[in-house]
Parts: C-alpha cells; structure tokens; sequence
C-alpha cells in the first residue's frame, strides 16, 4: 500500500493590533484553516477572533488530506494558550462543522508509521478505534470531540 506521509504543523496566534485579523496559511487551504478556527471559536469557546493566526505545514509539503485537522487544530490552541504539546503526540482526523472527530482511511498503517517515527502517544478519531490491531510503543487516545482533546492535552 501506499506510505502515508506525517507532516509537522506550525502555528502562532498572537492578539492582533488592527480590527481585522490576518489569517495565512504555507501548504495548507486558507478556507480549511478558516474552518477550523471557526470551530475553536464556537464549538471550543477559543475567543481567536482578535488574533492574527499563521499556519504552516514544515518542509514545503503541501496537504489536502482531511485528517490533518486535528493536528491544525492542536497547533493554533497550542499556541493561543500558550502551551507546547507533548513532543512525542501526533494526532490523526478530521474535524467537522460541530467539533466531531471524524473517522479516516488507512489509520493503521498512519499510526504504524508514527510509531516508526518515535511517536509515543497518538489521538484517533473514535470511530476508528474499534477494529484496530494493538501497538507496542505507541499509545492510542480515542476521541470523538475536539473539545474533550483539547482539555486533556493543553
């Protein structure tokens, strides 16, 4: 099958001196970006409206795959609370409209690649969670909400 790709996702969120706020994005859609912290805002109660947010996928890549939501997500909180996330988490799924964790293609071999990768802790959408073989050195954390993650991990 077909390897699937980790990207690493950049974000910084700071309070914005001008009434509009300046969103970009570098290898992500700004739409989906635009979605997201929409979602934070009204499903999550993030009040980033104020905030400049920047969004970066690191090394050039560029991503159209759903399931890198979560970990769009994860960045900007991170940074808008000013809090690092655990070096060792990646985090799998999309997010829709009402904040739910939505369940993706190929997770396993995603989360065998991760763990070949070094990743210690890994958010999966609940969905998902249910046929999944186990793993060794990685462990899984299934959510389906992105408020409940957000409140674990930051």
């Amino acid at each position: 099958g077909t390897r699937p790709v980790l990207a690493e996702v950049q974000a910084l969120a700071a309070p914005t001196n001008f009434g509009n706020p300046r969103r970009m994005t570098t290898g992500i859609d700004l739409n989906k970006v635009l979605m997201l912290l929409a979602v934070l805002e009204k499903r999550v109660g993030l009040r980033i409206s104020s905030y400049d947010v920047y969004v970066n996928v690191v090394g050039g890549l560029k991503m159209g795959e759903p399931a890198i939501d979560m970990g769009i997500i994860l960045a900007i909180a991170s940074s808008f609370r000013n809090r690092p996330l655990d070096s060792g988490l990646v985090a799998i799924g999309e997010v829709g409209l009402t904040g739910e964790i939505r369940s993706c293609n190929f997770l396993e071999n995603r989360i065998a690649e991760a763990e070949k990768l070094g990743f210690t802790k890994c958010i999966i959408p609940s969905a998902n969670s249910k046929k999944l073989r186990k793993f060794d050195k990685i462990e899984l954390y299934s959510y389906n909400n992105i408020r409940k993650v957000l409140q674990d991990f930051l």
